[in-house]
């Protein structure tokens, strides 16, 4: 049946298909049996690594383009290995151009073109619609999305977190495709963009009427809006890659026990960490501290004729902050999309030079290795600055420089001279042992969050910057990781966060820092401690 739209909601169907990644041992998926009628709204659960992220690459038609060769990682996309059947409407996804459209979780890497129409347009064009149809679909998707009030002219770098997101969905709506692929939508986004996507996606599935599939940790967000939950677990010759099926009700009444062993994050519930051992005890050593501070990705320029040039400061996303990162204690950077939170995560890293204003290390840190460092991060060696802070990214992937996770691992610590005799500790604890011939860029992505944060803690760094570390986590896995970095902080390590995550900041204590979208933070890192919301729920 067709919609008024246009629109064919598209039939899904897979027996006993499976999928091994380049280079691994063990296949992701394995042994799956699925059948999605056209229209459904399915909500795709499991632990990290169950295969998720794999069986929706698949339904997109784009899962073996760079199966290990990402980033000159150095692998064969011919070495992975597909058994059974996976169809689209009694077809091969990759045969079926058009018909499912994938949302993935980064809303900057789905970002295309400079201007709003432009980058919605950009799917169509290359499905050859006629020039005629590209434009009211444009403007049709925008409106659905909420994005109708901007002009198409807009520029797409001025977007919110939320408002990307929102654009990647309307790009995928103005291709018209029977099957909407969503891949943690949510995950970097504040709680009003969490909301914002979610609504737009209802009103898009009410008038369209397509099939949708959508991975998720966080059941709570997307239950009202589907009429079945899949849980996914890791596959084998002798169990069903499908753990529990049916409707959200049913399946979160009756299974809630075994959905929270397989890591899944039902409604109420948040998972036992590790207390600190001393919340309330005083701060350690001051070793970051910065005041005056604003913060920018942009460069300075310059303007002028010959010898008139006169230089334009870069205009800062957030200015006026006052922070101190101590020793033991937690630092947690809150805000909302767009408000400049990895911006002044990585400028305290010594990764970004300060718009304004000074980020010093204190003698405690800069003194550390008796090798002269001086005050200023940003002016560091790099073997100087991993040695003292260590920085997780947004997106894993730009950290990762080789192509296999032992050596991932290995590279800082080789670098420095010491270190080695953390790495099997760090596989241990953020469960990657079995994963240590794999190349990183096949992981799963919360596989790959916590290889991240193990190759910088594996340098040992006296200060640890973190951006999003709990995205892409299950229940299970997200517990393990925030009881480890409780672990690190009653033992002197300092743990800044870019986080939206409430119970996450919870468990670690320490100050918040809450920036505005104005151009001024709207405290600082004298803040009270933070406590555990009174109803938390994921």
């Amino acid at each position: 049946m067709t919609s008024t739209t246009g629109v064919r909601p598209a039939a899904v169907s897979a027996r006993g298909w499976g999928w091994r990644h380049a280079g691994r041992s063990r296949p992701a998926v394995s042994g799956l049996d699925l059948d999605i009628r056209p229209g459904e709204r399915v909500l795709l659960l499991g632990p990290s690594g169950a295969g998720k992220s794999t069986l929706l690459h698949a339904l997109a038609g784009v899962l073996g383009d760079n199966a290990a060769g990402a980033a000159g990682a150095g692998g064969d996309a011919e070495d992975s290995d597909e058994t059974g059947s996976l169809l689209i409407d009694g077809a091969p996804p990759r045969t079926q151009h058009g018909r499912a459209g994938l949302v993935q979780q980064d809303p900057e890497t789905q970002v295309v073109l400079s201007r709003l129409g432009d980058d919605v347009a950009f799917g169509a064009e290359n499905l050859c619609v006629p020039a005629a149809q590209i434009w009211p679909r444009v403007r049709e998707a925008l409106d659905d999305v909420g994005l109708g009030r901007l002009p198409l002219d807009h520029p797409t770098s001025a977007l919110s977190g939320g408002q990307k997101q929102r654009l990647a969905l309307a790009g995928i709506l103005a291709m018209r495709p029977g099957l909407l692929l969503l891949d943690e939508p949510t995950a970097n986004l504040d709680p009003a963009g969490v909301l914002e996507v979610r609504d737009a996606v209802g009103r898009c599935l009410d008038k369209t009427g397509a099939t949708l599939v959508v991975v998720e940790h966080r059941v709570a967000v997307w239950k009202d809006l589907v009429d079945r939950i899949v849980v996914l677990q890791p596959g084998t010759a002798t169990e069903s890659a499908v753990l529990i099926d049916g409707p959200p009700e049913q399946v979160l009444a009756e299974a809630r026990d075994m959905l929270i062993r397989a890591g899944v994050w039902v409604p109420g519930y948040v998972p036992q960490t590790r207390p600190r051992t001393a919340p309330d005890a005083a701060a350690g050593p001051l070793l970051l501290a910065a005041d005056g501070l604003a913060v920018s990705r942009e460069r300075p320029r310059r303007a002028g004729l010959r010898e008139r040039f006169r230089r334009i400061p870069p205009r800062p996303v957030q200015s006026g902050i006052q922070a101190r990162v101590r020793a033991g204690e937690a630092l947690t950077i809150t805000g909302q999309n767009g408000s400049g939170k990895s911006t002044l995560a990585l400028t305290l890293a010594g990764l970004l030079p300060p718009a304004a204003g000074t980020v010093s290390a204190a003698a405690e840190l800069g003194s550390l290795l008796g090798d002269g460092a001086g005050t200023d991060p940003y002016r560091w060696k790099a073997q100087q600055l991993i040695a003292r802070i260590g920085t997780v990214f947004q997106e894993p992937e730009h950290q990762f420089v080789t192509g296999r996770v032992l050596d991932e691992l290995m590279f800082g610590p080789r670098h420095l001279g010491y270190g080695e005799e953390r790495v099997d500790e760090l596989l241990e604890r953020l469960r990657l042992t079995e994963l240590v011939e794999a190349n990183p860029y096949t992981l799963s992505g919360g596989e790959k969050r916590r290889l991240s944060v193990a190759t910088v803690l594996a340098a040992h760094p006296q200060v640890l910057v973190l951006d999003e570390p709990t995205f892409g986590q299950d229940a299970n896995t997200w517990a393990e990781l925030a009881s480890f970095l409780s672990e690190l902080l009653d033992a002197g390590t300092a743990v800044v966060s870019v986080t939206h995550d409430a119970e996450f900041s919870a468990v670690l204590g320490g100050t918040e820092l809450r920036l505005g979208t104005g151009n001024a933070a709207a405290g600082t890192a004298e803040a009270p401690e933070l406590g555990l919301p009174e109803a938390a729920s994921p």
